[in-house]
């Protein structure tokens, strides 16, 4: 070995690589590094050959021992089901308003009814139910459609405005825009503000009563209650699914809303629909 090779501050061999003047030094990995390298990549091949690894253009090899981590699961699934089979047969023929008197059962439908929400429901209504712009608040006491739990089942099996259940609850508002005046309009909304309690013009107000009450009250109500065998909402508390500002009643009652859900009666079974429907009933605004 010549001398060049040999760094003087070290006296380690190099490399023979030069950058700049900075010399390389050959200082080789230790023989037990090197052998669990060679053995991670024979034990990686044959992971690759024993179980599912390469992916192509429909599946993954599936591997000479045939392990499935979606079988697996599939399995524990049917574990857990079959354990559960008899008290999801008596949730899907008990009577909702009986539910409360057997506790087993009706923590059982709880806790499924959650997990089913948190699947199915929670994209519109929010994790914890609270709605959105548009998406009901399942946490109070404003139920277009009635919020008792046989009610609310009926609401989630058949759904609202689909065309997909011929049993869906059904209503339309007509777009007032084609029927109205712009100044009409205007009227109206002040006096459904008026009946909400907010801050109006009293003049307007007045005029719109006479509005509402030919064109209105049929579906609302003389006094904007609402009525629940049409889905029309009640017009007198602060409970806005579109919006209660001068605005948002103003696109209402020009465009009118028509707001849709599915029906989750044959996807979800019975059962899943009367545990998401207890679920949602003991949430808090259940009636």
């Amino acid at each position: 070995m010549s001398e060049q090779d040999i760094d003087k501050e070290t006296g380690i061999e190099t490399t023979g690589h030069d950058w700049d003047g900075i010399r390389e030094l050959n200082n080789p990995l230790p023989r037990w590094w090197l052998w669990c390298f060679y053995l991670t990549i024979i034990w990686g091949i044959g992971y690759t050959i024993a179980y599912p690894a390469w992916p192509l253009v429909s599946q993954a090899t599936s591997g000479l021992l045939g392990y499935s981590t979606r079988a697996e699961v599939a399995e524990e699934i049917a574990r857990f089901e079959q354990k559960n089979s008899a008290l999801r047969t008596e949730l899907a023929n008990v009577e909702l308003a009986a539910l409360s008197e057997n506790a087993d059962l009706n923590r059982y439908a709880v806790a499924g009814g959650a997990a089913v929400f948190r699947t199915y429901c929670s994209q519109c209504h929010g994790s914890g139910a609270a709605g959105a712009k548009g998406y009901p608040n399942l946490l109070d006491d404003d139920w277009l459609w009635g919020g008792e739990l046989d009610q609310i089942a009926y609401t989630v099996r058949h759904g609202i405005r689909n065309e997909v259940d011929a049993d869906a609850h059904w209503s339309q508002m007509p777009a007032f825009g084609e029927i109205l005046e712009e100044d009409e309009i205007g009227q109206v909304v002040q006096h459904v503000m008026a009946l909400s309690g907010q801050e109006h013009e009293a003049n307007l107000a007045s005029q719109g009563a006479v509005i509402f009450e030919e064109q209105c009250s049929a579906c609302h109500g003389e006094a904007g209650l609402g009525d629940r065998e049409q889905g029309a909402p009640n017009l007198t508390d602060a409970i806005w699914l579109y919006g209660g500002d001068t605005d948002s009643l103003t696109q209402t009652v020009t465009y009118s809303r028509f707001g849709v859900m599915p029906p989750w009666g044959d996807r979800l079974g019975e059962a899943d629909v009367k545990a998401v429907a207890a679920y949602v009933h003991q949430l808090g605004g259940g009636e």
